[in-house]
Protein backbone atom coordinates (compact mmCIF):
# COMPACT_ATOMS: atom_id res chain seq x y z
CA UNK A 1 0.00 0.00 0.00
CA UNK A 2 1.50 3.27 -1.02
CA UNK A 3 1.01 6.13 1.49
CA UNK A 4 2.15 9.96 1.99
CA UNK A 5 3.87 10.80 4.49
CA UNK A 6 2.39 12.87 7.49
CA UNK A 7 4.83 15.14 7.82
CA UNK A 8 5.48 17.44 4.89
CA UNK A 9 9.11 17.99 3.76
CA UNK A 10 11.08 20.90 3.92
CA UNK A 11 13.52 22.42 2.21
CA UNK A 12 16.51 24.43 3.98
CA UNK A 13 16.57 27.17 1.55
CA UNK A 14 12.97 27.49 0.15
CA UNK A 15 10.49 25.73 3.24
CA UNK A 16 7.86 23.55 1.84
CA UNK A 17 8.51 21.13 -0.81
CA UNK A 18 5.50 19.92 -2.98
CA UNK A 19 4.84 16.30 -3.44
CA UNK A 20 5.92 16.47 -7.43
CA UNK A 21 9.40 18.14 -6.11
CA UNK A 22 10.11 16.06 -3.43
CA UNK A 23 13.09 14.51 -4.66
CA UNK A 24 16.88 13.90 -4.14
CA UNK A 25 19.70 14.59 -7.37
CA UNK A 26 20.32 10.91 -6.97
CA UNK A 27 17.23 9.85 -6.99
CA UNK A 28 16.28 11.85 -10.11
CA UNK A 29 19.32 10.58 -11.74
CA UNK A 30 18.63 6.88 -10.67
CA UNK A 31 15.17 6.63 -11.43
CA UNK A 32 15.82 7.90 -14.74
CA UNK A 33 18.26 5.39 -15.65
CA UNK A 34 15.23 2.19 -14.54
CA UNK A 35 12.68 4.30 -16.61
CA UNK A 36 15.25 4.65 -19.23
CA UNK A 37 16.01 0.86 -19.12
CA UNK A 38 12.53 -0.29 -18.84
CA UNK A 39 11.46 1.37 -22.44
CA UNK A 40 14.73 -0.12 -23.80
CA UNK A 41 13.96 -3.54 -22.88
CA UNK A 42 10.08 -3.38 -23.63
CA UNK A 43 11.16 -2.40 -27.05
CA UNK A 44 13.37 -4.60 -27.18
CA UNK A 45 10.67 -7.12 -26.71
CA UNK A 46 8.67 -6.04 -29.31
CA UNK A 47 11.50 -5.94 -32.11
CA UNK A 48 12.19 -9.36 -30.78
CA UNK A 49 8.69 -11.08 -30.98
CA UNK A 50 8.16 -11.89 -34.28
CA UNK A 51 11.19 -13.69 -34.41
CA UNK A 52 9.57 -16.04 -31.06
CA UNK A 53 8.77 -19.47 -32.39
CA UNK A 54 7.84 -21.31 -29.47
CA UNK A 55 4.16 -20.81 -28.39
CA UNK A 56 5.26 -21.38 -24.37
CA UNK A 57 7.61 -18.36 -24.99
CA UNK A 58 6.07 -15.96 -26.93
CA UNK A 59 3.01 -16.12 -23.94
CA UNK A 60 5.85 -15.69 -21.65
CA UNK A 61 7.48 -12.47 -23.83
CA UNK A 62 3.25 -11.47 -24.16
CA UNK A 63 2.48 -11.78 -20.25
CA UNK A 64 5.64 -10.19 -19.06
CA UNK A 65 5.44 -7.21 -21.65
CA UNK A 66 1.61 -6.43 -20.39
CA UNK A 67 2.86 -6.37 -16.63
CA UNK A 68 5.68 -4.50 -17.37
CA UNK A 69 4.01 -2.13 -19.17
CA UNK A 70 1.47 -1.12 -16.91
CA UNK A 71 3.80 -1.21 -14.01
CA UNK A 72 6.54 1.29 -15.95
CA UNK A 73 3.31 3.86 -16.69
CA UNK A 74 2.60 3.80 -12.35
CA UNK A 75 6.04 4.36 -12.19
CA UNK A 76 6.03 7.30 -13.77
CA UNK A 77 3.09 8.37 -12.46
CA UNK A 78 4.55 8.53 -8.70
CA UNK A 79 7.78 9.97 -10.11
CA UNK A 80 5.68 13.20 -12.12
CA UNK A 81 3.44 13.36 -9.10
CA UNK A 82 5.39 12.26 -5.71
CA UNK A 83 1.80 10.79 -4.98
CA UNK A 84 -0.09 7.47 -4.92
CA UNK A 85 -0.42 6.19 -8.85
CA UNK A 86 -3.34 5.61 -9.93
CA UNK A 87 -3.28 1.59 -8.66
CA UNK A 88 -1.14 0.02 -6.56
CA UNK A 89 1.79 -2.11 -7.71
CA UNK A 90 0.66 -5.59 -8.98
CA UNK A 91 2.21 -9.03 -8.54
CA UNK A 92 3.39 -10.78 -11.56
CA UNK A 93 2.56 -14.63 -11.39
CA UNK A 94 4.41 -16.84 -13.32
CA UNK A 95 2.48 -20.13 -15.24
CA UNK A 96 6.07 -22.08 -14.91
CA UNK A 97 6.40 -25.15 -13.04
CA UNK A 98 9.43 -24.72 -10.59
CA UNK A 99 11.27 -27.40 -11.02
CA UNK A 100 14.90 -27.28 -12.47
CA UNK A 101 16.69 -30.12 -13.98
CA UNK A 102 20.01 -29.84 -12.67
CA UNK A 103 23.39 -31.62 -13.83
CA UNK A 104 25.68 -30.04 -16.87
CA UNK A 105 25.50 -31.70 -20.44
CA UNK A 106 27.65 -31.68 -23.03
CA UNK A 107 27.15 -29.25 -25.29
CA UNK A 108 28.42 -27.42 -27.76
CA UNK A 109 30.87 -24.09 -26.98
CA UNK A 110 29.08 -20.89 -27.61
CA UNK A 111 30.14 -17.61 -29.43
CA UNK A 112 28.68 -14.54 -30.44
CA UNK A 113 26.35 -14.35 -33.59
CA UNK A 114 27.22 -14.03 -37.12
CA UNK A 115 26.17 -12.12 -39.83
CA UNK A 116 23.34 -13.53 -40.88
CA UNK A 117 22.36 -15.98 -37.97
CA UNK A 118 19.26 -17.18 -37.18
CA UNK A 119 17.90 -14.87 -34.01
CA UNK A 120 16.70 -18.51 -31.87
CA UNK A 121 14.16 -18.78 -29.09
CA UNK A 122 17.43 -19.55 -27.15
CA UNK A 123 18.82 -16.66 -28.14
CA UNK A 124 15.56 -14.30 -27.51
CA UNK A 125 14.77 -16.09 -23.81
CA UNK A 126 18.19 -15.28 -23.01
CA UNK A 127 17.30 -11.18 -23.86
CA UNK A 128 14.50 -11.26 -21.80
CA UNK A 129 16.60 -13.26 -18.84
CA UNK A 130 18.80 -10.34 -18.96
CA UNK A 131 16.69 -7.23 -18.67
CA UNK A 132 15.05 -8.70 -15.64
CA UNK A 133 18.11 -9.41 -13.83
CA UNK A 134 19.24 -5.78 -15.15
CA UNK A 135 15.65 -4.15 -13.93
CA UNK A 136 15.80 -5.83 -10.26
CA UNK A 137 19.29 -4.68 -9.67
CA UNK A 138 18.36 -1.08 -10.99
CA UNK A 139 15.37 -0.78 -9.08
CA UNK A 140 16.89 -2.17 -5.82
CA UNK A 141 19.96 0.83 -6.11
CA UNK A 142 17.07 3.77 -6.91
CA UNK A 143 15.21 2.37 -4.22
CA UNK A 144 17.60 2.69 -1.91
CA UNK A 145 18.42 6.56 -2.89
CA UNK A 146 15.10 6.97 -3.38
CA UNK A 147 13.77 10.28 -0.48
CA UNK A 148 9.90 10.09 -1.87
CA UNK A 149 8.30 7.83 0.33
CA UNK A 150 5.34 6.62 -2.42
CA UNK A 151 8.47 6.48 -5.25
CA UNK A 152 10.57 4.46 -3.15
CA UNK A 153 7.78 2.07 -2.01
CA UNK A 154 6.26 2.04 -5.77
CA UNK A 155 9.93 0.90 -6.72
CA UNK A 156 10.47 -1.52 -3.84
CA UNK A 157 7.65 -3.18 -4.46
CA UNK A 158 8.58 -3.93 -8.64
CA UNK A 159 11.79 -5.89 -7.40
CA UNK A 160 9.82 -8.93 -6.92
CA UNK A 161 8.11 -8.80 -9.93
CA UNK A 162 11.14 -8.56 -11.71
CA UNK A 163 12.85 -11.10 -9.55
CA UNK A 164 9.69 -13.72 -10.31
CA UNK A 165 9.87 -12.53 -14.22
CA UNK A 166 14.01 -14.08 -14.54
CA UNK A 167 13.13 -16.76 -12.58
CA UNK A 168 10.36 -17.93 -15.26
CA UNK A 169 12.70 -17.33 -17.94
CA UNK A 170 15.40 -19.57 -16.27
CA UNK A 171 13.21 -22.40 -15.69
CA UNK A 172 11.78 -21.93 -19.26
CA UNK A 173 15.64 -21.99 -20.47
CA UNK A 174 16.53 -24.67 -17.75
CA UNK A 175 14.00 -26.92 -19.47
CA UNK A 176 14.89 -26.95 -23.29
CA UNK A 177 18.96 -26.74 -21.77
CA UNK A 178 19.76 -23.75 -22.88
CA UNK A 179 20.84 -23.20 -19.24
CA UNK A 180 22.26 -25.39 -16.97
CA UNK A 181 22.87 -26.06 -13.45
CA UNK A 182 25.49 -27.42 -11.67
CA UNK A 183 25.51 -29.27 -8.40
CA UNK A 184 28.26 -29.51 -5.70
CA UNK A 185 29.21 -33.03 -4.74
CA UNK A 186 26.78 -34.20 -1.92
CA UNK A 187 29.29 -33.98 0.73
CA UNK A 188 30.04 -30.37 -0.35
CA UNK A 189 26.96 -29.07 -0.27
CA UNK A 190 25.86 -30.74 3.69
CA UNK A 191 29.27 -29.04 4.76
CA UNK A 192 27.23 -25.66 3.35
CA UNK A 193 24.17 -26.32 4.47
CA UNK A 194 25.38 -27.22 7.88
CA UNK A 195 27.54 -24.28 7.97
CA UNK A 196 25.44 -22.54 10.30
CA UNK A 197 22.51 -22.98 12.65
CA UNK A 198 19.82 -20.69 14.29
CA UNK A 199 20.57 -18.40 17.25
CA UNK A 200 18.79 -20.16 20.73
CA UNK A 201 17.64 -18.22 23.04
CA UNK A 202 17.32 -13.76 23.18
CA UNK A 203 20.89 -12.40 24.00
CA UNK A 204 21.34 -10.06 26.69
CA UNK A 205 22.52 -6.85 25.15
CA UNK A 206 25.91 -5.04 26.10
CA UNK A 207 25.08 -1.39 27.72
CA UNK A 208 25.55 1.61 26.05
CA UNK A 209 28.41 3.57 26.91
CA UNK A 210 28.08 6.77 25.39
CA UNK A 211 24.40 7.97 25.91
CA UNK A 212 24.30 11.29 27.80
Amino acid sequence: MHTEPNKQPQNMQTGYVPPQMNHGGHELFDVHEVLSATIGALNQAMILRPHVKDPELLDILDRQHRFSLDEYNITVEAFKTGKDPSHPTGTYMMKQENDFVYGMKSTQPKSPMQPGAEISDEMISGFLLSSAKTGATARAAAALETCNPVLRRVLADSIPNCIEMAYELSIYQNKHHYYQVPQLAPEDMQGLLNAYTTSQGQPSMPPPTNLQ
